[in-house]
């Protein structure tokens, strides 16, 4: 939105025969009015003014412009009685919450004060463009410097997928690789030592995010002890040390807590109608299972609480609920150390088959492509349905085409339509 602002000079003076442009005024007092969020000082900095020195109009417009600059106010005006210099101030309308993407520096209180002594008129939130989000990026780069890390900010609208609208200015590192460091285990019993090491390595130098990585690896961990038959522990991960600098890469190291808990037997899994979910359902509707499962938290061996989730959420998926969500309910048999479960499933709407694209460039593939594709648009939406169309072509020229290739697809779905639009696209094997 454009910025502007209004000039009103209320002194006889300026009608004398001296230019308005160069004749200076002394204010007695500088006032800032519709700005009760920043102070005085705050304000008078920010607009690199002095109590005290004297001042040309154009000077007072141009020290109120560089309020404007800061793109926290959308216009300006100012007035000067001969005694009280007034900048009246309008705030911005549009402002956004500051989003680190793989910075690692951890988002709170400490780091808000720190930002806002570096940048007194941060207040929480920046504007889509203009001198505060620069400021604010220049800050970031300090402390990281600070801190060791000689690393590259840059700025961005960060986009909402879900509203389709900008509700954040992203700042991200852009010269080098952020990744997960060293994750030092405490609270983990010998049994259990080698199972959530394996965790740990494979989350090691995975990629870092500033405010996903930590919730990551406790939902991680806390799956692992869940399958393992420890549904009630306790994991905690929190950014710990100085991360480690290197040409290419910064690691974040983490410590994890685990508070294990008690150890269960898992005795039924019941679906939503009540009835108990077996192995035979699950081979009924996926192939019979194969994969040994090998976790305590199972039953008879063979389903267990993961396989069961997936196995329910796939179900309603298949019939077009593609937001459901499934959430196990535990009971637990204290005695007999027993935990059984009842799944609760929240379908949400239906989602139906919307347009499709195929990228490939030659009108006979494309033909016989759209030939074989058997969800027309405004059926309900399987996402199975792409899987069967790629791999079930058997010995014709299409199958043949699609088995040497890298069948892909995007799906975008319409939240407010509840319509999936697809495209496919294969691409040579290397």
């Amino acid at each position: 939105m454009k910025r502007t602002f209004f000039l009103l000079l209320t002194v006889l003076v300026l009608a004398s025969s001296q230019s308005a442009a160069t004749q200076k005024f002394q204010p007695k007092t500088i006032q800032f009015e519709g700005a009760p969020e920043y102070s005085g000082e705050e304000l008078l900095a920010a607009a690199g003014l002095k109590m005290g020195a004297a001042l040309t109009s154009s000077e007072m417009k141009s020290h109120g412009q560089k309020l404007l600059d800061t793109g926290l106010f959308e216009s300006f005006n100012f007035s000067f009685n001969g005694v009280d210099l007034v900048y009246m101030l309008v705030p911005a309308s549009n402002l956004y919450p500051m989003r680190l993407e793989n910075l690692p520096l951890t988002p709170g209180k400490e780091l808000d004060a720190a930002l806002r002594s570096r940048v007194p008129l941060y207040r929480g939130k920046v504007p889509f463009e203009a001198g505060l989000t620069e400021q604010m990026r220049q800050a970031l780069e300090e402390m990281l410097a600070a801190r060791g890390i000689q690393a590259t900010v840059a700025d961005a609208p960060y986009t909402d997928q879900k509203l389709v609208q900008v509700t954040a200015i992203s700042y991200a590192i852009t010269n080098l690789q952020v990744r997960v460091g060293e994750i030092h285990l405490e609270g983990v019993s010998p049994e259990m030592q080698a199972k959530v090491k394996s965790v740990a390595d494979r989350a090691t130098k995975s990629e870092y995010n500033t405010e996903n990585t930590a919730g990551n690896i406790e939902r991680t961990f806390a799956l692992l002890y869940a399958d393992e038959g420890y549904p009630s522990a306790k994991v905690h991960a929190l950014q710990s040390g100085s991360p480690v600098a290197g040409s290419k890469t910064i690691d974040v190291p983490f410590h994890v807590t685990v508070e294990e808990g008690r150890h269960y037997k898992l005795g039924s899994i019941y679906l939503p109608s009540g009835e108990p979910l077996t192995q035979e359902m699950i081979n009924k509707a996926a192939g019979v299972v194969t994969n040994k499962v090998e976790t305590s938290l199972s039953v008879d061996g063979g389903v267990n609480l993961r396989t069961a989730l997936l196995y329910v959420t796939g179900q309603y998926k298949s019939k077009g609920y593609l937001d459901c969500v499934v959430t196990p309910h535990p009971q637990y048999d204290d005695a007999s150390g027993i935990i059984n479960y009842t799944m609760e499933v929240q379908p949400g709407p239906v989602y139906t088959m919307g347009k499709l694209t195929i990228l490939n460039g030659a009108d006979d593939l494309r033909a016989a492509m759209l030939a074989a594709w058997k969800l027309p648009e405004g059926a309900v939406f399987s996402e199975n349905a792409l899987r069967t169309y790629f791999y079930t072509q058997g010995n014709t020229p299409l199958g043949r085409t699609f088995a040497s290739a890298n069948c892909k697809y995007k799906l975008v779905k319409n939240i407010e339509t509840h319509v999936v639009d697809v495209t496919l696209l294969l691409e040579k094997k290397q």
